[in-house]
C-alpha cells in the first residue's frame, strides 16, 4: 500500500494538469473530498492519527498519542515513510525538505527509524517493499512553493516507479490526495485510488482525509484511530477483490 500526499492544490487546479488528468481517466476518483482544515500540518496528523490534536499552525509540537506508525510497528508491519530531501534525520534537513509534512516525526517528539530520505525508495521497490508506503514530495515537487506543473511531472515519474513494482502489480493500491486546497473555505481536493485492474470509476459519496486513514486501516487489518473509527471508508473506489 502507497499513500503520496500532494500539497495546497484545490480539486480542479490538480485535475487540470495532464498527468493527473489520466489517473483520474484511468483509476479511481473522488469528486467530493474535502480536506480537515487549514493550514497543512493539522491535515497531516488528521491523515496520519484521526485527530488534529487542537493544532492550529504548522509548528512543532510533540504529541502524546497513537498514529498509524504505531500501529503498524505494533501489528507487526514493516512501513516506512519516504521524506523527499531527508538528508539530515527529521529534525535537522534543509529545505526543501519540510519538518511538518512529516507527520510521524510529532508523535511522541521523536524520529522513528522507518521514517528515511525518499533515496531509498528505489532499493525498495526493486528488493522488498514495505506493506505501507507513505510517500512525501518535498516543498517543491510537492506544489507548495513550485508551480502546479512540476507537480504534476513529478507524479508523472514516481506513479509509474511504483505501479512498475511487484508489490503493486501483485494486489497493491496507491492512494494520491492533496493535503488541503489552496485555501478556500471549501477545501476541495482531489483524491485518487490507483490500483491494478480496478478501471475508470468516480464517486460522488462525501469523503475527508479521516475517510483516507478508514480505509487504509481496513485494508491493512488495524483497529481505526480517532475520527477515523465513525468515517466512512472508500470502498467504492476499490475493486471487489481488494476491498475489506
Amino acid at each position: 500500500m502507497f499513500l503520496i500526499v500532494m500539497e495546497n492544490r484545490s480539486y480542479q487546479e490538480a485535475l487540470r494538469q495532464p498527468f493527473t488528468a489520466s489517473l483520474a481517466a484511468e483509476y479511481g476518483l473522488a469528486t467530493d473530498y474535502h480536506a480537515i482544515t487549514h493550514p497543512s500540518l493539522p491535515n497531516y496528523l488528521a491523515l496520519s492519527s484521526g485527530s488534529t490534536w487542537g493544532v492550529r499552525d504548522d509548528g512543532y509540537h510533540a504529541i502524546a498519542g497513537r498514529d498509524l506508525g504505531d500501529q503498524l510497528t505494533a501489528a507487526g508491519l514493516s512501513w516506512r515513510a519516504y521524506e523527499e530531501g531527508m538528508t539530515r534525520g527529521c529534525f535537522q534537513s534543509p529545505s526543501p525538505y519540510v519538518l511538518h509534512h512529516n507527520p510521524f516525526a510529532y508523535y511522541g517528539g521523536g524520529c522513528p527509524e522507518n521514517v528515511v530520505d525518499a533515496g531509498e525508495l528505489t532499493a525498495d521497490l526493486a528488493r522488498e517493499t514495505p506493506r505501507f508506503s507513505w510517500i512525501q514530495p518535498d516543498d517543491c515537487h510537492s506544489t507548495h512553493s513550485c508551480p502546479i506543473e512540476d507537480g504534476d511531472r513529478w507524479l508523472a515519474e514516481m506513479v509509474p516507479r511504483i505501479t512498475a513494482s511487484k508489490a503493486w502489480q501483485q494486489g497493491g493500491v496507491l492512494f494520491i490526495t492533496w493535503d488541503e486546497d489552496d485555501g478556500s473555505a471549501s477545501n476541495q481536493v482531489a483524491t485518487l485510488v490507483v490500483a491494478p485492474g480496478i478501471g475508470q470509476h468516480r464517486t460522488a459519496r462525501a469523503y475527508d482525509h479521516y475517510s483516507l486513514l478508514a480505509t487504509v486501516e481496513d485494508l491493512l487489518g488495524l483497529p481505526r484511530l480517532g475520527n477515523a473509527a465513525q468515517a466512512e471508508p472508500m470502498t467504492d473506489l476499490l475493486g471487489a477483490s481488494m476491498a475489506p
